[in-house]
């Protein structure tokens, strides 16, 4: 964390104030810059520590697995399934109807 307030320390003199949040491209931009100061990789294990300690310290609520994947309403889902299983079977009659009906295509 040390890094970080670092970070905010010196682009508040070069960018003016900040708020008292800080998001995380912010925080994405402070472990760049550092890992080009430390002449290392980035992103290495370091920055993911230090991401996953800071999700924790700010989103001590926030789900294991993130945000919860639930079928949206079944009238959003039923057109997306009857609609393109309509045109299948229709274009399937048409194709099948049209190769009986040969006469008077050139």
């Amino acid at each position: 964390m040390r890094v970080v307030a670092e970070y905010r320390k010196s682009s508040a003199e070069t960018s003016g104030p900040m708020t008292s949040e800080m998001s995380y491209k912010e925080l994405t931009d402070c472990t760049r810059q550092v890992a080009e100061r430390l002449q290392c990789f980035w992103p290495n294990a370091a920055v993911d520590r230090l991401f996953l300690a800071v999700h924790r310290h700010y989103f001590r609520k926030c789900p294991v697995s993130g945000r919860a994947v639930r079928d949206p309403p079944s009238t959003v889902l039923c057109p997306f399934i009857v609609v393109p299983i309509t045109v299948t079977l229709m274009v399937t009659a048409l194709v099948v109807w049209r190769s009986k009906h040969t006469e008077g295509i050139v």
